[in-house]
């Protein structure tokens, strides 16, 4: 293959990421002169791929949507990647992939080299998919389209129904698309409230990108990852438990894993009591289910009224008389390690 051939190739590969390449960094790139990379961009025209140019200090090259979808450019490990996430996306919860992703993973397989093939075929064999089933499903045009915009820094518009109430129209810079168990999350600046939003995206709909580019934003956290989870963690309804654990101080401490889940001071010897974290009732009863010793919780209330519930589904599961498992005294809850199995609500 000629250095100009080679040379294109690689011009190709590059433009065919979803962002706006300034000749100056493409000339640095591909160790040619900015006249050069004029005269690259005018052949790839010729040879049918719409690459568009913009003027200005931020302007530069992109590769655009044609009549027609030019070859794709892919390197080994790339094609290992499209042909792993084809193989999977049967059981993720973007609508109506299944069929599209056998029959891109079909002609994908098709043109992959023997050595290719093999390495896609070797991990397909070895890995055993776990459909999730139920739950909300989103549209995979409303996965491209944010996508895109977030690639070019461009505000986007879109309806929106916050929980149940009615829709309404929102303008935002979106920054990541999160994926989280069953559910994609757009992690996205709101112009009209000024500040970052958490949008789910099985409830947008109508994503229309405006043509106006932004400068990126800081995100107040360390990823967008992280943002979701501390502002679901800050969403949710959490308590402060106090209860008296009859075990000593340092293997508590040892088993709810430290520091983080709260404070745990010595009683005496054999008797310990845990000012814990702010958490869910759910996960303050399993902590304190999972320890193997009798406790009793002085507080909240809510707690001790939960551990009861929870005992008496657990000693009927068992197969305990009726009324095992209730509490002795209004909010408080005595329980024994042998009624106490974590896991169950």
């Amino acid at each position: 293959m000629s250095d100009t051939s080679a040379r294109l190739l690689h011009l190709l590969s590059l433009l065919q990421t979803p962002r706006e390449w300034p000749g100056s960094e493409l000339a640095r790139r591909l160790s040619v002169t900015s006249r050069t990379i004029r005269r690259d961009i005018e052949r790839l025209r010729g040879l049918g791929y719409p690459v568009h140019a913009t003027m200005g200090a931020e302007g530069g090259y992109r590769l655009a949507a044609g009549a027609a979808m030019p070859p794709l450019l892919l390197d080994d490990e790339e094609a290992v990647a499209i042909a792993v996430g084809l193989r999977s996306a049967a059981g993720h919860t973007v609508e109506g992939i299944e069929e599209a992703s056998v029959r891109a993973l079909a002609k994908l397989e098709q043109v992959l080299p023997a050595r290719l093939r093999r390495r896609v075929g070797t991990l397909g064999t070895a890995t055993v998919p776990l459909p999730a089933t139920g739950g909300p499903t989103v549209d995979p045009e409303h996965l491209t389209v944010l996508a895109a915009a977030i690639a070019n820094h461009e505000r986007l518009r879109f309806r929106y129904r916050a929980g149940t109430g009615p829709r309404g129209t929102r303008l935002v810079e979106p920054h990541r698309l999160v994926a989280s168990g069953r559910r994609w999350y757009l992690v996205a600046y709101d112009n009209d409230r000024e500040d970052w939003r958490i949008f789910r995206v099985d409830r947008l709909s109508e994503p229309f990108p405006t043509g106006v580019r932004t400068a990126p934003r800081a995100l107040p956290a360390a990823d967008a990852g992280a943002y979701v989870r501390e502002r679901m963690r800050s969403l949710s309804a959490s308590h402060r438990a106090v209860a008296t654990v009859r075990a000593p101080a340092a293997e508590v401490a040892g088993r709810l894993g430290g520091p983080a889940a709260g404070e745990v001071v010595a009683v005496d010897e054999a008797t310990c009591r845990w000012h814990s974290a702010p958490d869910s009732l759910e996960w303050l009863a399993l902590r304190l289910a999972a320890l193997g010793h009798e406790f009793t919780v002085h507080e909240p209330p809510e707690l001790a009224a939960y551990l009861r519930a929870m005992g008496g589904r657990v000693s009927r599961a068992a197969g305990a008389p009726d009324g095992g498992g209730e509490g002795t005294e209004e909010g408080e809850a005595r329980m024994s390690h042998r009624d106490a199995t974590p896991g169950i609500p």
